[in-house]
């Protein structure tokens, strides 16, 4: 039997990062009901990641008081190339070991005894912005998340826009040619700079080369395995030249591929979170706001650039507003892929 409360039926939504998953229980009026926190895994590839995402929604329900076969369903923001209809997620590479495509909805719908609802992260968390967050006044909306990589969600004329499945890819928008290698394997791309996994490689290698830095000793003195947004934020606390450097270069980065979507869109506001830009807030948005402004080419009327909102909930929350469309029968818009010439 389907679970309810006073306010509707119960949801599931899970935020599949490259470092946490947050799962959470929420009823019609998206209050939390019920959540749980896990590490995403270093290593299995998605056969692991799937484990830890049952994991995570069955302590969540746990906490709601509820099973998980009794929710409506489970929503997921996942990275990389998500597709809706059959439930699969091909090259998420912030993921360990996910090179191909896995059908992630079904293998977590089997040991949830409940359907499972895709969508890609970024976009889901823009979603959720734009219907509960710091996007409600707007009806054109970037979401740009900045954490272990730097993805983007779009929402035009009050409608999420997938193209064919992989829209919002901001962090691939190239900042210099032939530049630094990125994560994807590609040159120049924004996330290259700006990525918290590649800001992790490159000040990896600085301190091999000889460079000093605090980042690896917060990363262990907080039982971290990973440079962490709370380890960057320290780090910059303490005023590490080295954190310093590599977060200006990124601030700089971000300006530049930002106004460049803002050129291409001309939305109405732009909303920064993800891991690194919720944990550096306001200050940060401000940096990233100026370092935009010598690109936007219609500097006379720039989009607002705002903090999301719904913090660390917002990727988890979007998930579940999935199932709600998904119920009301209402998929976002997915361009339709042009006939081959004959």
């Amino acid at each position: 039997m389907e679970a309810t409360s006073a306010r509707g039926p119960l949801r599931g939504g899970i935020d599949l990062g490259g470092t946490k998953i947050e799962a959470i229980v929420v009823d019609a009026g998206q209050t939390v009901l019920g959540s749980s926190r896990h590490p995403t895994p270093s290593s299995g590839g998605p056969e692991a990641v799937a484990a830890e995402l049952v994991a995570a929604m069955r302590g969540a329900c746990q906490a709601a008081g509820v099973e998980p076969a009794a929710l409506q369903g489970v929503g997921v923001g996942s990275p990389g190339v998500v597709d809706e209809s059959t439930g699969t997620v091909s090259t998420a590479r912030n993921l360990p070991d996910w090179e191909g495509s896995f059908a992630l909805g079904p293998a977590l719908s089997r040991e949830l005894g409940t359907a499972a609802t895709l969508g890609n992260d970024v976009q889901v968390a823009t979603d959720a912005e734009f219907e509960l967050g710091a996007g409600r006044p707007y009806q054109s909306v970037l979401g740009v998340m900045w954490g272990t990589g730097v993805g983007g969600g779009i929402v035009l004329d009050g409608r999420p826009w997938l193209g064919r499945g992989g829209a919002g890819e901001i962090g691939h928008v190239v900042v210099r040619i032939d530049g630094r290698r990125c994560p994807c394997g590609r040159r120049g791309c924004m996330e290259a700079y700006a990525g918290r996994a590649a800001m992790e490689a490159r000040a990896r290698r600085k301190q091999e080369d000889g460079t000093s830095t605090d980042l690896f000793k917060i990363m262990k003195d907080r039982g971290r395995t990973k440079l962490t947004s709370a380890v960057w934020a320290k780090a910059l606390e303490r005023g590490d030249k080295l954190a310093t450097e590599l977060i200006d270069e990124a601030v700089e980065a971000l300006g530049a591929g930002i106004a460049s979507a803002q050129n291409l869109l001309d939305v109405q506001a732009i909303v920064i979170g993800g891991g690194l830009g919720v944990r550096l807030g306001e200050p940060f948005v401000q940096r990233i706001r100026k370092a935009m402004q010598p690109h936007v080419f219609n500097d006379a009327n720039p989009p607002d650039v705002l903090v999301a909102a719904l913090g660390d909930l917002g990727g988890a929350l979007g998930a579940a507003l999935l199932v709600s469309r998904r119920a009301e029968g209402t998929p976002a818009p997915v361009a339709e892929t042009p006939p081959s010439p004959t």
